[in-house]
């Protein structure tokens, strides 16, 4: 049973650093299809959207690398341990918070991007 969660929860892990890999790309192709739009005239209010779309993708950019190395750090400890403690299962519910709230912001963000690039084609 205890084998089960462990495999369980690795998996887990694995599933949400994939996630995560493909927002990093996801962003980063998004980033450079923004720097493309802002080589035609923008206005005032579309120039504020892309400085403010650059400064999210680069946030969220990092944001991303971070949770992906505080769940690759989790991993190594789950194989490091015969069974899962309480505080590792504690800390395992706590990233997938992070991790749920990183995905709704994403998704807010590529909401935001689609609308820009609505206005912008």
């Amino acid at each position: 049973m205890v084998q089960t969660d462990i495999s369980q929860t690795a998996a887990e892990c694995a599933d949400w650093r994939q996630a995560l890999r493909s927002y990093r790309d996801e962003l980063s192709h998004d980033k450079k299809e923004l720097e493309s739009r802002c080589r035609s005239t923008l206005s005032k209010d579309q120039l504020h959207q892309v400085e403010h779309l650059q400064n999210q993708f680069h946030i969220q950019l990092i944001n991303i690398h971070d949770l992906k190395q505080a769940i690759k750090a989790h991993e190594h400890q789950l194989e490091a341990q015969p069974s899962p403690s309480e505080a590792l299962l504690a800390h395992h519910e706590e990233l997938y918070e992070k991790f749920a709230a990183m995905d709704a912001t994403l998704q807010e963000l590529r909401a935001e991007f689609n609308h820009f690039r609505s206005q912008t084609a």
